[in-house]
């Protein structure tokens, strides 16, 4: 089962979408400046299907749902992902893993992978490791972060 301790609506996470981001706790990867180091631990709620749709319903102009982690759990992030489909919206997932899964891959609209180097910086950097790409269209769209 996956935990959160934070839930918002964002509108930067995901280019040309409105979504609900989770934070999810138990991270697996531990890297060097990342912006949210508590998320290594596992804490919170636990993250249940009524709850998704809870959330889903409290915020119907979101076009997403965001997931930062959650790569911990892919049995329990597919069920969350299918309830998410069934209210039409959008899945994403930010990992800090550096190789494409592509379990997940298969299962969300987009994907964030790469795990975070300070000296390349984050996906606003042109020279950015990190990636997000939109598997429907298995285009790399970090470009979409970078202001001319």
């Amino acid at each position: 089962m996956l935990r959160y301790n934070d839930v918002r609506v964002t509108f930067q996470e995901i280019p040309n979408e409105v979504s609900l981001t989770f934070s999810i706790t138990g991270c697996p990867y531990r890297c060097e400046g990342c912006h949210s180091p508590e998320l290594r631990e596992s804490f919170g709620e636990c993250l249940t299907g009524e709850k998704m749709v809870d959330y889903i319903n409290k915020n119907p102009f979101i076009t997403c749902v965001t997931f930062l982690g959650g790569d911990n759990d892919f049995h329990w992030f597919t069920y969350l992902a299918s309830i998410i489909r069934k209210n039409n919206k959008k899945v994403a997932l930010y990992t800090g893993s550096d190789e494409i899964n592509v379990d997940f891959y298969n299962v969300v609209d987009y994907l964030k992978i790469g795990h975070y180097d300070k000296d390349k910086g984050p996906l606003n950097s042109k020279t950015t490791n990190q990636m997000l790409i939109n598997t429907k269209t298995g285009e790399d769209i970090t470009y979409l972060f970078w202001k001319e």
